[in-house]
Formats: C-alpha cells, sequence, structure tokens
C-alpha cells in the first residue's frame, strides 16, 4: 500500500505558475510508475503527465511544452510544474503510483486510470 498525498494546488490568473507536489509513503517500491491525472467538473478524469522509473517521462497533447513532471527519489515526491496556465486547466489534480516494469506497461495504466494508488487531490483553479 502506497499513501500519495498531493500540495500545491491554489487560484492563479491565466499565463501564471503553479507547482504542484505528492508526497508518497508506505511500500514505495511501488512507485515505478507515477502519474498526474485532472478531472474538471462534469468531465471524465484525464492523464496529464507519466514519470517511470523504465523510460522517462510522457505528456498529454494538452499541456505538452508547458507543464513538466520530475521525480525527486531522496524525497519520495512527484513534481508538477505548471507554466503559462490557462483557464482550461481548472480541475482538481490527482496523483497516482503504481508498479511496472516497462514504460510500455507504464502507459497502458495511465491510459485506462489502472493505478491501485491514489492521493485525494488538490485544487487548481485559473481565472481569465
Amino acid at each position: 500500500q502506497v499513501q500519495l498525498v498531493e500540495s500545491g494546488g491554489g487560484s492563479v490568473q491565466s499565463g501564471g505558475s503553479l507547482r504542484l507536489s505528492c508526497a508518497a509513503s508506505g511500500y514505495t517500491y511501488s512507485t515505478s510508475c507515477m502519474g498526474w491525472f485532472r478531472q474538471a467538473p462534469g468531465k471524465e478524469r484525464e492523464w496529464v503527465a507519466l514519470w517511470s522509473s523504465n523510460g522517462g517521462t510522457g505528456y498529454a497533447d494538452a499541456v505538452k511544452g508547458r507543464f513538466t513532471i520530475s521525480r525527486h527519489n531522496t524525497k519520495n515526491t512527484l513534481d508538477l510544474q505548471m507554466n503559462s496556465l490557462k483557464p482550461e486547466d481548472t480541475a482538481m489534480y490527482y496523483c497516482a503510483a503504481d508498479a511496472s516494469r516497462y514504460y510500455s506497461e507504464c502507459y497502458e495504466r495511465l491510459r485506462n486510470l489502472s493505478f491501485r494508488n491514489w492521493g485525494h487531490g488538490t485544487q487548481v483553479t485559473v481565472s481569465s
């Protein structure tokens, strides 16, 4: 079991920046595949960014070039630097973690939202 706690959300104007952080504790051996997701009111949860210990990072087209995911192994944290924020980025942001042996397996988890460990989320609101 892995416990995940997100922080860093808040309100910002369009064009601004926020940095989200996800702190992992517990059985952190099951964190070789981690991702950030978001869910806006009335919409389905969607993936935002992926980190895999076996192949690096990946981003949804909507955030590519604006968001950067990074993992700090010594602190067991997963960060999401969000720049050039837009009103359409407004959502609850969630961190998730699971084990995977390959990048492709991690990516499939991301696409299918098939992670066993989820945080409770942090709200990001971007005003125009």
